[in-house]
């Protein structure tokens, strides 16, 4: 027999792998018409006259689910999509998605096609009835001029879109360049989404880490630890490349899931990376995992510094760090040109492994 979402979830905080969240159980209601309105209409159907080019039948409302980090929004979204019996669906990171429609619009426009967005809005709105996105956030001016129009198109092709995003939609954008043309993508959100916000106290990421340990070394022995802790926050997943586009440039992570991201060193501070990416990749992700930290000096310097500017940055946004190290911060960086600058580093390295960095209310 169908379980519905609220079973399905009161099933699994019976087993023990959730905990009871009236916060995430209130809004599965909601889910489920959705569940039961694209299971009932999983293909289009066109009528027998009713021509080639006619629109299918105008979708429900689609959800957009607001509300803090950690408090589940992407579990109660992925529970969603796993029950949700059709193959036309798709779950993916906003910064992901937009990055594909970035790269079908370039294509397009090498053709010489006039509405470069319409050709890459058609391939994807082409046999797909749910649109998932993980976090919505907007922070480049042509992400903001691009998206009102996408979401129009997918939703007049019948596509159902199911969004959650850190942000009241009133905030999305905010302070952005010519915000003013943005406006009218928050009044069409309103109009055609279930603007629904998670108002859960817990933050899990924080429960999950809290009294754990986050800094590790020597870094070689940590390897069965961390992948343990990737593999709980990420929910098993084995995690997808995330691509920023940060000044006309692109910046991957190349594990990423649940809003946690794992690299190592090398992949972020041996790269010529600078402030501005740092500070993309702060806001894109609430935990980094960062692996194999080496002994710093002037024989790698030009590391060291992207590393003090990469923490920096994540300390700013308030970003959980996980890291494994050659030592502990303090002698990580000991001797030569920058070694009493990193004092500092060192400071917010050991000041990040606190049971409650990052929690609401905590300044650092």
């Amino acid at each position: 027999m169908r379980q519905t979402l609220i079973e399905i979830y009161d099933a699994r905080v019976a087993e023990g792998s959730l905990r009871a969240d009236p916060a995430q159980r209130a809004v599965l209601p909601v889910l489920e018409d959705l569940r039961a309105w694209l299971e009932a209409n999983a293909t289009r159907k066109i009528g027998l006259f009713a021509g080639l080019f006619a629109r299918p039948a105008p979708p429900p409302k689609g959800l957009y689910l607001w509300g803090g980090v950690g408090r589940g929004k992407s579990m109660v979204m992925d529970l969603f999509v796993e029950h949700l019996a059709i193959t036309a669906k798709r779950r993916v990171h906003f910064h992901a998605f937009m990055q594909e429609i970035h790269k079908g619009m370039h294509a397009a426009r090498q053709k010489g096609v006039d509405d470069a967005l319409k050709p890459v809005a058609e391939t994807v709105a082409k046999d797909l009835r749910l649109l998932a996105f993980d976090e919505i956030q907007i922070t480049d001016i042509t992400d903001a001029m691009i998206v009102g129009r996408l979401f129009t198109m997918l939703q007049e092709a019948g596509v159902v879109i199911v969004t959650t995003s850190n942000r009241v939609p009133e905030d999305l954008y905010k302070n952005g360049l010519n915000r003013a043309l943005f406006l009218p993508f928050i009044d069409h959100i309103r109009a055609t989404f279930v603007v629904h916000q998670l108002e859960s106290p817990n933050d899990y990421r924080q429960h999950r880490l809290q009294g754990a340990q986050v800094y590790f070394h020597p870094a070689g022995q940590s390897g069965a630890a961390i992948s343990a802790i990737w593999h709980d926050l990420s929910g098993g997943s084995a995690g997808e490349a995330l691509v920023l586009e940060v000044n006309g440039r692109k910046v991957e992570l190349p594990r990423f899931a649940n809003g946690v991201a794992r690299c190592s060193f090398w992949e972020l501070c041996a790269r010529p990376l600078g402030a501005a990416d740092y500070l993309a990749i702060a806001q894109a992700v609430r935990v980094l995992i960062l692996e194999d930290i080496p002994q710093l000096s002037a024989s790698n310097y030009n590391e060291a510094k992207r590393f003090v500017t990469l923490i920096d940055a994540l300390y700013e946004a308030k970003v959980r760090l996980i890291c494994s190290a050659a030592d502990v911060p303090e002698r990580l960086y000991i001797e030569g040109t920058g070694a009493f600058e990193f004092e500092r580093t060192a400071s917010r390295l050991r000041e990040m492994q606190g049971a409650a960095w990052g929690l609401p209310g905590d300044e650092g």
